[in-house]
């Protein structure tokens, strides 16, 4: 489970990169109830989400060339400038290098092996998010990949995350991801392969956030009015809650669930 206490290898930031960030803010306004919050005239037109007075996310405009609407998600370093290093010496890539953020923190970019982008936040000023696991915010970060073995080889060698097998099906194997020194109390994300039907349907490498929210089938509902695609419709998935999969107006993709609370003791 997420925790803003956060650890090394854990999720502590997302954004979106979006082509208009207005249509943005107008989207998940409609879908979370989140209210949008600029950074300032020194922001370059980043901003962030909140619920309650507190940060779940960051919004800015798309800043590579032929870059696509996506979440990046960021995961906690204690050294952004050894990770980067890290990053190269596994088979993975600098997409931005190490630089500061004002007095916020220190951030790199990156993507692993097989092309799917992640980030990592080396906090100072910001820890982190502000909210994680209520309903409206960030609750799961999940991979797929199109080579699942190189990408366990890849995360193991540079977060040094836990990472535990658990078989879904005859051709299906789902990688639960738990920072170093973790427990399964401390699972943090997963690890899908992508079959050939998902890569026939145009799907590529990529990290999707999870959202919680308190109503899987009304929030989705929104969503779809509000002009996003559904991916997966709100489903049953036993043991962990009701659960969908969407792409936002400008094709960004993101997924939400109710989670099954665990038996009362």
């Amino acid at each position: 489970m997420l925790s803003t206490d956060f650890v090394p290898g854990a999720p502590n930031w997302l954004d979106l990169g979006a082509p208009d960030t207005d249509a943005a803010v107008s989207f998940y306004s409609a879908v979370f109830g989140w209210q949008f919050q600029s950074a300032g005239p020194e922001g370059g037109g980043y901003g962030f989400f909140v619920q309650d007075d507190k940060t779940v996310a960051g919004l800015g405009p798309l800043t590579e060339e032929n870059a696509s609407s996506a979440w990046t998600l960021y995961f906690h370093t204690a050294d952004a400038d050894a990770t980067a290093k890290a990053v190269e010496q596994a088979g993975g890539s600098v997409r931005v290098a190490p630089g500061d953020v004002f007095s916020f923190g220190r951030m790199g970019q990156f993507s692993d092996p097989a092309g799917a982008d992640f980030a990592v936040w080396q906090p100072a000023d910001t820890k982190g998010v502000d909210l994680v696991n209520a309903p409206n915010s960030l609750t799961w970060a999940e991979l797929y990949t199109t080579d699942a073995a190189a990408a366990k080889d890849f995360y193991r060698a540079v977060f040094s995350w836990q990472l535990t097998d658990m078989e879904m099906g005859p051709d299906m194997t789902y990688t639960v991801l738990t920072p170093a020194g973790g427990t399964e109390e401390n699972s943090h994300g997963g690890l899908m392969q992508l079959h050939q039907d998902n890569l026939d349907a145009g799907s590529g490498p990529e990290w999707h956030p999870y959202f919680e929210v308190a109503d899987c089938d009304a929030v989705f509902a929104k969503a779809v009015a509000a002009g996003g695609k559904a991916l997966i419709p709100a489903m049953d998935a036993p043991g962990i809650g009701r659960m969908a999969m969407l792409t936002d107006p400008a094709g960004a993709p993101f997924a939400i669930i109710k989670s099954e609370q665990p038996p009362a003791s």
